[in-house]
C-alpha cells in the first residue's frame, strides 16, 4: 500500500467505498461549522488505495513528517450509521488507539489534541454507551 499524504492537516481517510452518499454526507459535516464556529482542519484522502486500511496498517503508512496527533478513517462502520462515527487514531500518547467520533463533532477532538488542551483519554471517556463521543 502507498504511504499516506504529508498534510498540515489531519487525514481523513476514506477506507469503504461501498456508499458514496455516505462519504458525501461525510464532507458536508466536516466542511459544516459547529454552533460556535468552531471546524475541524482536515485533509480528505479519497482514493481507492487505501480501500480497507485498517488502523494497524495505517500506522505504517504515515509520513515521518506528518505531525498532527491524529489520523481518522471513515471505514464500514462510518457508513453504516446516520452519525457517520469515524475512527479517530491517536497518534500520540497511546499511538494506535482509537475512539470513534460522529463526523460533526470531530472538530472537537482535533481543535483540542493540536492545542494539548485535552488528552485523547477525555474523549475516551465521554464517549456514549454505543462508544461513539458525540461531545460534552
Amino acid at each position: 500500500m502507498h504511504q499516506l499524504p504529508c498534510t498540515l492537516e489531519a487525514l481523513v481517510v476514506r477506507t469503504d467505498f461501498s456508499a458514496n452518499g455516505a462519504w458525501d454526507a461525510v464532507r458536508v459535516a466536516l466542511c459544516s461549522p459547529s454552533t460556535d464556529g468552531f471546524l475541524a482542519n482536515v485533509a480528505l484522502v479519497d482514493d481507492r488505495r487505501y480501500e480497507g486500511l485498517t488502523p494497524e496498517s495505517a500506522l505504517d503508512l504515515i509520513p515521518a513528517e506528518y505531525q498532527r496527533p491524529l489520523l481518522v478513517l471513515a471505514d464500514p462502520v462510518t457508513v453504516a450509521s446516520t452519525d457517520l462515527p469515524l475512527l479517530v487514531v491517536d497518534l500520540r500518547r497511546e499511538r494506535g488507539r482509537c475512539v470513534r467520533v460522529a463526523a460533526a463533532e470531530l472538530w472537537s477532538i482535533e481543535n483540542n489534541l493540536l492545542e494539548a488542551n485535552m488528552d485523547f483519554e477525555e474523549f475516551v471517556g465521554a464517549i456514549d454507551d454505543d462508544g461513539v463521543f458525540r461531545g460534552f
